[in-house]
């Protein structure tokens, strides 16, 4: 069953039970999976539902952040119901091991030596690790062990 499939009867689970919570953030995702598939004439795949999922996860976060700030729990706590529900359909999350692994491999495989090929370990890494690393994180660490070499 495709992401997008799954996602689907989640949601026809969820107005079944009644969870209007959950049933209101599934929706959100579907819009937006709708919405590029209409815009740029596509069929969605798994990995651009996980992008998809990817960029929706960030702005929820943010908006935690900035309800955190201004003392509205309510909303926040709602942001993160919806953070969650979105989790819940990411691939599981590479473990720091895994990924200095992953790191070290595009290392060799680039030839990186200085901070100026950092977009060449970038753009091997990106595809490898979409939806299960951070890429702040993972930018870090590239940054990190180039500036060390």
């Amino acid at each position: 069953m495709t992401l997008k499939a799954r996602i689907s009867e989640d949601m026809k689970s969820a107005l079944k039970a009644g969870e209007k919570s959950r049933l209101g953030a599934l929706r959100l995702l579907l819009s937006a999976m709708k919405q590029i598939e209409v815009d740029q004439r596509i069929e969605l795949d798994d990995a651009a539902v996980v992008t998809i999922i990817e960029k929706m996860l960030k702005q929820r976060k943010d908006s935690i952040a900035q309800f955190e700030t201004a003392k509205r729990t309510d909303l926040a706590d709602a942001e993160k119901f919806e953070v969650e529900v979105l989790s819940a359909y990411m691939p599981q999350a590479l473990s720091s091991e895994a990924l200095a692994a992953m790191v070290s491999a595009a290392f060799t495989e680039s030839g990186a030596t200085s901070p100026a090929d950092m977009g060449k370990v970038m753009a091997i890494l990106k595809p490898r690790v979409a939806g299960r690393a951070d890429m702040g994180e993972l930018s870090k660490l590239v940054k990190a062990r180039l500036s060390t070499a």
